[in-house]
């Protein structure tokens, strides 16, 4: 296993769109194994493989404090559930440092494929809900500061293309 570079607001490359996998083999799995430990080790709590510079539609996520709830979402899509939404403060592997409210359905239904490539669908709710839209996002090219305003975006941007100068 592997811990990957995640890729930092505002490199382009998080702006592309993911492709579906059309093959769960062990190549896959391999890469979802790098994902899992790159993101443990980050720490965070879910991970696109779009923030590795992978453009295919993986995600992986586990919410639980004693890193004991493993979730793969392969191909994942959703919808919405519910026309009420909740107020998460979101933050993001690829965002380091900053932490804004974002407006988001507070349930949706998920279908993707697991690990092995067998299809599967779940009801998510709270946390679990924010964190399928939020990585789904990522997929799609989107980021959490893309919901925020423009001020607000553009402040977060410069203070980390400064950070990213020192750094370099």
């Amino acid at each position: 296993m592997a811990i990957l570079n995640i890729l930092e607001f505002p490199d382009p490359r998080l702006r592309t769109l993911a492709k579906p996998v059309t093959v769960v083999d062990d190549e896959v799995r391999r890469l979802i194994d790098d994902m899992f430990e790159t993101m443990y080790e980050a720490p965070g709590i879910g991970l696109a493989a779009t923030q590795i510079n992978v453009h295919k539609r993986i995600v992986v996520m586990d919410l639980s404090e004693d890193r004991s709830e493993p979730r793969v979402f392969i191909n994942p899509e959703f919808e919405s559930l519910t026309d009420e939404m909740d107020q998460y403060q979101e933050g993001c592997l690829s965002v380091p440092g900053f932490y804004e409210n974002v407006d988001r359905p507070q349930k949706v239904k998920v279908k993707a494929l697991d690990r092995d490539g067998k299809p599967y669908e779940l009801i998510a709710e709270g946390l679990l809900a924010v964190c399928i839209q939020h990585e789904c996002d990522h997929l799609n090219g989107k980021l959490f500061v893309d919901y925020l305003s423009t001020l607000k975006r553009d402040r977060i941007k410069k203070k980390l293309e400064k950070l990213h100068k020192q750094q370099a």
